[in-house]
């Protein structure tokens, strides 16, 4: 029996460890993959508070080891579903049941695709969700950076230090992403905006990946040969397994307030995977305080 089970190990989560584990509760972290979540792979940080500038790797490292510090327990196991039994949680992974008396929901999200021909067998040969990852294999190289948010923005600005040239596809006239990155990204020589447009096929010879169709708004087609492909569209919660929990938006994210709390007493959610209005690494963090707080006054609830 823990006190806390939280699912999830990306910035909401092990801040939500932090918090729980401070408080005096028994915590206990399950994650299904890696631990650090999207923020992982930024190369630089410089928008969180009091901190001037780190890498993403960095900052979750020392989110991981802060929460282990202090006393959550992190194991690397996919959760499969939470079921409740005599008023409490029964937490499920593949191999083990775990009790707890509350449970945060952190599971962030993932990398949408653009669900066109040949993506997916083009993965690891051209096509990339994760400049960080892949750019340095593209040294000298023609690459494409499909997105118009702060990742597209930063994954274009990183690949234009190692890459011949970048294409930066955008279906619309203008970016989402923070004026400064923008700002940023325009300023490099080597960098094409091909605004108003959109990526309609992949081209391919049997090395992988070898240029993109492009079509503009008024249907006017280019063919743009490049060696990689880096997608960055936006993200995808994953809360299907939650669904008879939790209610879920149109686009799956679970829904909750400012308090982090969830339809089902007891189970509560932070981070990405929730309904909200930004997503920064700040208010991830700060999902994650209120959901443990919330959590613990629950929990000391149901001692009284």
């Amino acid at each position: 029996m823990f006190d806390l089970i939280i699912v999830g190990a990306g910035t909401a989560g092990l801040s939500a460890a932090i918090y729980g584990v401070r408080a005096g509760k028994s915590v206990l972290v399950l994650e299904g993959a890696a631990y650090g979540g999207q923020i992982i792979n930024t190369p630089e940080i410089e928008n969180y508070p009091g901190i001037k500038k780190i890498s993403g790797f960095e900052f979750a490292t020392n989110l991981y080891n802060q929460a282990k510090e202090l006393g959550a327990e992190i194991r690397f196991e996919k959760v499969l579903s939470v079921q409740e039994k005599n008023g409490h949680k029964i937490v499920v992974t593949k191999d083990k049941e775990y009790e707890a008396k509350a449970v945060i929901l952190a599971t962030g999200a993932k990398n949408r695709n653009l669900g066109i021909e040949k993506e997916q067998e083009l993965v690891g040969k051209g096509v990339s969700y994760c400049a960080t990852c892949d750019g340095m294999f593209y040294r000298g190289k023609v690459v494409a950076v499909n997105g118009g948010g702060n990742t597209a923005v930063e994954d274009a600005t990183f690949l234009s230090e190692y890459v011949e040239k970048v294409y930066v596809i955008h279906r619309r006239d203008s970016f989402r992403a923070d004026k400064a990155e923008v700002d940023r990204l325009v300023a490099k020589k080597n960098v094409e905006l091909v605004l108003n447009s959109t990526i309609k096929a992949l081209e391919s010879d049997a090395s992988g990946l070898t240029g993109i169709l492009v079509q503009d708004k008024d249907g006017k087609e280019r063919q743009i040969p490049v060696n990689g492909l880096f997608v960055a569209v936006g993200q995808a919660p994953d809360n299907e397994a939650f669904r008879n929990e939790v209610d879920l938006d149109s686009k799956g994210y679970i829904s909750a307030g400012e308090d982090c709390s969830t339809k089902t007493e007891g189970i509560f959610t932070a981070g990405d995977c929730r309904t909200k209005a930004v997503r920064q690494l700040a208010t991830a963090a700060s999902d994650g305080a209120v959901a443990a707080l919330a959590a613990v006054n629950y929990i000391n609830g149901l001692a009284l």
